[in-house]
């Protein structure tokens, strides 16, 4: 192994831009990129740019015309289709799109290549993660599907068993469609409840054409720390278990955090980091170490994303940032001096997490329960497992 750890960065991703006023401000990116440093987190791990995905890349998971859509709105945005989910408000086109949405998946198809061939450990690309893109489309924020598309290159390595578990407050339903008839991929993804929340799916009965290999936790609106936790720890775990993935990719969006404007979640920055630590964990005991973990949504930028994915990176690199450490004040001067806000002063909420396991019993009454339970119900016994 030549690097515990590896950070995919390039400065040309922050052209991942929908324009003014668009909840995906690419500042998000710059301000996670400068509070990395700022820890002094690039002496422990290596800091890597890979190349943008090409066309056969890009194939694994996209159709050929909707990467010359892609192509040919990036050249003239007024012309999108918006046939292929382009030019809409949820995606404007923008000039150059193309090339910068395929350095996002470069970075996360570069991440998988490096963990599969012992380069490194672990690999986090804050940059990636945007689950929503289909084969034939954008949808959500999301142009080419770097999560499906790192995933797609490690069977192509030849991984037999990859799992990818998604705890975005969003459905990972593009991540979900591309691996539905693979028994190879296991996607599990917890997500607020979709009579709530876009893209109203990832039902527990979403279970998939290779039965058992798509897993979906519906979470109730209002869900915070100790329900979040409760479900995943219900869930993921005893699924990974049975599944020993060779590798495990997580997406990690920030947006299930109380602040987040966009849904209706009440997960602390304490939570989030108790998830990130979980799923450190468990590429140990199921894969060998094998982790690959990318961003995804949040959309409180200053707040929020910074914080959440410098303490991903921190525990990817072995060096875990402690949730009561004051943030460095020239981060906090920079963050003024981008965007007019007030920094926040620590890494925590202030929150310590707590939940009770599964074991501990089953509520009926609760809806957090009924939840986890239609999940295991729908899944479990598809995998040789009681529900």
């Amino acid at each position: 192994m030549s690097g515990r750890a590896q950070l995919m960065w390039d400065e040309a991703v922050t052209r991942y831009d929908f324009g003014a006023g668009h909840p995906m401000d690419p500042v998000r990116l710059a301000l996670t990129r400068s509070l990395v440093s700022a820890y002094g987190l690039d002496q422990h791990l290596k800091v890597v740019s890979a190349k943008p995905a090409g066309e056969s890349t890009l194939r694994l998971v996209h159709r050929e015309d909707y990467v010359d859509a892609v192509k040919a709105a990036s050249v003239d945005p007024g012309a999108a289709d918006v046939t292929y989910g382009l030019g809409t408000e949820d995606d404007p086109a923008f000039r150059g799109m193309h090339d910068v949405s395929a350095l996002i998946a470069g970075q996360s198809v570069g991440a998988a290549e490096a963990v599969w061939r012992g380069e490194a450990e672990h690999a986090v690309n804050f940059a990636g993660g945007l689950h929503h893109a289909m084969p034939g489309g954008a949808a959500g924020f999301c142009i080419y599907n770097d999560a499906a598309l790192a995933i797609a290159r490690l069977l192509e390595l030849g991984a037999e068993r990859v799992a990818y578990v998604d705890v975005d407050v969003h459905h990972g339903d593009g991540v979900q469609a591309a691996f539905w008839e693979d028994p190879r991929v296991l996607t599990i993804s917890l997500h607020e409840h979709p009579r709530t929340l876009f893209p109203q799916t990832g039902w527990p009965e979403e279970t998939g054409a290779a039965e058992g290999s798509a897993v979906n936790v519906a979470l109730p609106a209002g869900t915070g720390d100790a329900g979040w936790l409760r479900a995943f720890h219900a869930v993921v775990p005893e699924l990974l278990a049975e599944f020993r993935p060779q590798v495990l990719v997580t997406q990690h969006g920030a947006d299930t955090h109380f602040e987040d404007p966009l849904a209706h979640l009440a997960v602390s920055l304490d939570a989030q980091r108790a998830v990130q630590l979980a799923c450190h964990e468990l590429a140990h005991s199921y894969a060998d170490g094998r982790w690959v973990a990318l961003g995804g949504g949040g959309y409180a930028v200053v707040d929020v994303v910074p914080r959440s994915w410098t303490h991903l990176v921190a525990i990817a690199a072995g060096q875990e940032i402690a949730p009561e450490s004051e943030i460095p004040e020239e981060w906090r001067q920079q963050v003024f001096a981008r965007t007019r806000e007030s920094a926040p002063r620590r890494m925590t909420d202030g929150r310590t997490p707590v939940w009770a396991e599964w074991e501990a019993g089953y509520d009926p009454e609760d809806r957090l329960d009924q939840a986890v339970l239609a999940t295991r119900r729908s899944v479990f016994p598809l995998r040789g497992l009681l529900p």
